[in-house]
Order: structure tokens, then C-alpha cells, then sequence
């Protein structure tokens, strides 16, 4: 299955996803759109609380055996339409590192959740289990107070800047004999 990219109108990818299903209720066309989303805490008043929001805001991915003429139509009508990447012109799909990208994040079933990380002797990052995992080289700042490692991506000759949650684990020391 081939990926493609979408870009919709951002904060509004839900209503294009809705749309489409119902354009396409008798299932005349056979795709998939993979909306890629990761938790993140929020400190609010005091409280902190998960909130969801979307890892690529504004983009979505379509997964199809091809892109043909008529699923182009098809999602071309549906609100919040912008374009396909690169242009409408020759929509291509995902490939090499983007499509890897894309994967990392649909192998955690489309959330990203809060990853488990420790900090080394000389305070670097390192991580246990999460959607952060395979991701390291890609940390450009780690803000431990709020829980979240920037990461740059680069998909489609576009770098991204996407904030991803950790809890830290603390190690257990070793003891000594005593």
C-alpha cells in the first residue's frame, strides 16, 4: 500500500476524515487516511491533564494501492481540501525516510503516547519504550519540567517540530556491599 500526502485545513482534519467516509458510505472506493495523533500533559490552573493532539497538524495520509482519477476526485471534493504533496499536478507517494517516519508512528495503533526515558550520568536522554524510541538523533531540546523532547523531522522537504511527551524513570541504584 502506498501512502500519500494530504494538507487540509489544520484543526479540522476530523471533519475532512468524516466527510470522506460519508462520500464514500457504499465503499465504492478502497482507501484508508491515517491520521497520526500523540498525548501530550498539559498543566492548566495547576491541573495537568492528557490532551491529544495531532503530530503532523494539518496533513493527513491517504493509503491506497494507487492514486487513481477517481479517488483524486473523491478527495478533492471533501471540506477542507487544500492539496496533495508535492502539488495536485503529480501527487507522489511516500518513500525512504518518510515513509519510515510515517510508519514509526502508525506502529503505536495511530497515538502516540507518553514514552518511558532515564537520563545517563551526563544527563543525556535515553529511551526505555515509546514513539520517542528510534527517534534520539532527532532531539533538539528536552524540557524535563513539562515531560516533552522536541523533535525535528524532515518529511517532504519540510522540517517539522513536533513536541512528544516522556515520563522518566528513575534506575534503581546499585548497592554496594555494605
Amino acid at each position: 500500500m502506498d501512502y500519500y500526502v494530504v494538507q487540509v485545513s489544520t484543526g479540522k482534519e476530523k471533519n475532512f476524515i468524516d466527510d470522506a467516509e460519508f462520500k464514500n458510505k457504499f465503499k465504492e472506493l478502497s482507501y484508508s487516511i491515517v491520521f497520526p495523533q500523540r498525548i501530550l500533559k498539559i498543566r492548566k490552573a495547576g491541573k495537568v491533564t492528557e490532551k491529544k493532539l495531532p503530530v503532523f497538524a494539518g496533513y493527513l495520509f491517504v493509503g491506497a494501492d494507487e492514486l487513481s482519477t477517481e479517488l483524486y476526485q473523491h478527495l478533492k471534493k471533501c471540506k477542507g481540501f487544500y492539496r496533495f504533496l508535492p502539488n495536485n499536478q503529480e501527487p507522489r507517494s511516500l518513500e525512504g525516510r518518510d515513509l519510515e517516519i510515517l510508519n514509526q508512528f502508525i506502529s503505536f495503533g495511530g497515538v502516540a503516547k507518553i514514552s518511558q526515558v532515564v537520563f545517563d550520568e551526563n544527563d543525556r536522554i535515553k529511551v526505555i519504550e515509546g514513539p520517542l524510541s528510534g527517534l534520539e538523533g532527532y532531539i533538539v531540546r528536552v524540557n524535563k519540567r513539562k515531560g516533552r523532547a522536541t523533535v525535528c523531522l524532515d518529511m517532504c522537504q519540510t522540517a517539522f517540530y513536533i513536541d512528544l511527551g516522556f515520563e522518566t524513570i528513575k534506575k534503581e541504584e546499585k548497592n554496594g556491599p555494605s
